[in-house]
């Protein structure tokens, strides 16, 4: 097992010298009074005891270190056909975009008249998002694609208290939503109600029609869905939402299904969150930086957050005269680093290129399914978009659940898909393999998923008990979860 940093302390190896402050204690003092011999830190502020730390030379630091961030898995490291997340590889040109001194270097208080070319760069951007999707404007303020539902319901709820319709307390969700939908809805204060799928997994339009009343302020909904399948019915799906007085929202992490080649605009959706960094090519997991801007058709253009960019003959300034906007929604102007690298993509790739990115996609997608429907069990098994749904229906013959097959493929050097979601499949797997995988990646993963299959029945001990080449073997994952370890603590 590798050791701790703090098992590897060695006292005195960290011996260092930093440079003399060319501002003495004394005039410092002078400036600042009541100040102890450390020159700069109030008395209240020492601690009393030195801090609890290892002590390595840099080598070992650094060796430590690389050894840590080659157990980080990411799409650099090999395919991470996460379901719903659309986990495509990073270009790293765009890397390159986002730190040129240009955009790195800039304060977010600067007179307009100095970061032009970022204003020029931003107000573009909310252009090409508007022009993608199908919408009439952009705010690139959100942080996040959860935040870029958060600020859409937000606009929902400010457009229908605008025109005095309080009675719309409840907005509708499908029963096969991410669970970000109706979190953000409850948030905002809205009742959330669960809106079910048809045997071919969509929408069941008789519910949805006995659902959509005048208390609702309208419907959250994915198209594709995250069984990866396109809602067929998506017009006549508008039609009942805005017959009914409500608004059409639309969830953008799958996108990627559909970009280039179908527009959420045209088929009747009035609010949509894009997440940049699974659509447009930025890194994404971790925990961010991330970017979820927020869209809308005319009628809710005066909701948006603000500021936006504007421009105005040949210069660019921001736009903070929305009287009606739901306000500011992060500090400054977004996640500028992420926009750019989105930016860098879409203009790599060009109207054509978006397309070609799509289909690649979704010719990805089935040919996994094709591949892996006799082996696996698939419950809706007809042309899907980005995604589909296998489960293990035919490996708990031998006792082998969904969990189990994932975990294998950790052995196997790949990252798990998705398990157990959406909730309305048992036991579901969903793979995500996006455009940016090689036949030859795909080819390996299918026989890596019909090798587990067949030690599903030949050694299913084998399976039960991966993995079992990872740093970290098989763990008891109900302790995990309800008492977790997340620091190192002397003693213990």
């Amino acid at each position: 097992m590798p050791k701790l940093i703090f098992e590897k302390h060695v006292p005195g190896s960290n011996a260092f010298s930093l440079p003399s402050s060319e501002i003495s204690d004394q005039a410092f003092s002078e400036q600042i009074p009541d100040q102890t011999n450390f020159g700069r830190i109030p008395a209240q502020f020492l601690r009393q005891e030195a801090m609890n730390l290892p002590e390595v030379s840099e080598v070992e630091a650094v060796r430590h270190y690389t050894e840590l961030s080659t157990r980080a898995y990411g799409v650099d490291s090999g395919f991470y056909p996460l379901g719903s997340c659309t986990m495509k590889y990073n270009p790293k040109i765009n890397e390159w975009a986002a730190r040129l001194p240009g955009f790195a270097c800039l304060h977010p208080y600067q007179p307009a008249d100095t970061v032009q070319g970022a204003l020029q760069l931003y107000y573009e951007m909310q252009e090409m998002l508007a022009e993608i999707p199908g919408m009439d404007g952009f705010s690139l303020q959100p942080a996040a694609g959860a935040h870029g539902e958060l600020a859409g319901v937000m606009i929902m709820k400010a457009y229908h208290q605008q025109r005095q319709d309080h009675k719309r307390t409840k907005i509708m969700v499908p029963d096969s939503a991410h669970g970000t939908n109706p979190a953000s809805a409850n948030v905002v204060g809205f009742e959330v109600i669960e809106v079910k799928s048809n045997p071919r997994g969509l929408v069941d339009l008789d519910d949805l029609r006995s659902k959509m009343t005048e208390e609702v302020a309208g419907l959250m909904l994915t198209n594709p869905n995250t069984l990866g399948l396109f809602e067929e019915e998506i017009q006549e799906i508008a039609a009942i939402v805005h017959d009914g007085g409500g608004l059409l929202y639309y969830d953008g992490a799958n996108l990627n299904g559909i970009m280039g080649v179908a527009r959420p605009g045209d088929m009747g959706f009035d609010v949509i969150h894009v997440n940049l960094h699974k659509t447009f090519g930025t890194p994404h997991g971790g925990g961010g930086p991330g970017a979820g801007p927020v869209g809308v058709k005319a009628k809710l253009l005066e909701f948006l957050p603000k500021p936006v960019a504007v421009k105005e003959g040949e210069q660019y300034r921001f736009n903070y005269d929305l009287p009606l906007s739901i306000g500011k929604v992060k500090n400054f102007y977004g996640n500028f680093g992420v926009i750019v690298k989105a930016y860098a993509y879409i203009k790599a790739l060009g109207a054509e290129g978006l397309k070609e990115a799509c289909q690649h996609a979704v010719l990805n997608a089935n040919y996994l399914r094709h591949q892996l429907r006799d082996t696996y069990h698939i419950p809706l098994d007809r042309l899907c978009k980005h995604e589909f749904i296998i489960n293990s229906k035919k490996q708990a013959e031998n006792g082998i659940t969904t969990l189990q097959i994932a975990k294998r493929l950790i052995d196997f050097g790949y990252h798990p898909p998705t398990v157990y979601f959406p909730l309305i499949v048992s036991e579901a797997m969903m793979i995500e393999p996006t455009e940016t995988e090689s036949k030859e990646r795909l080819d390996d993963f299918i026989q890596t998923m019909r090798n587990i299959a067949r030690e599903s029945v030949e050694n299913p001990e084998l399976v039960k008990q991966a993995p079992q080449q990872a740093v970290i073997k098989r763990v008891d994952e109900v302790t995990a979860a309800r008492k977790p370890v997340v620091k190192w603590e002397a003693g213990v």
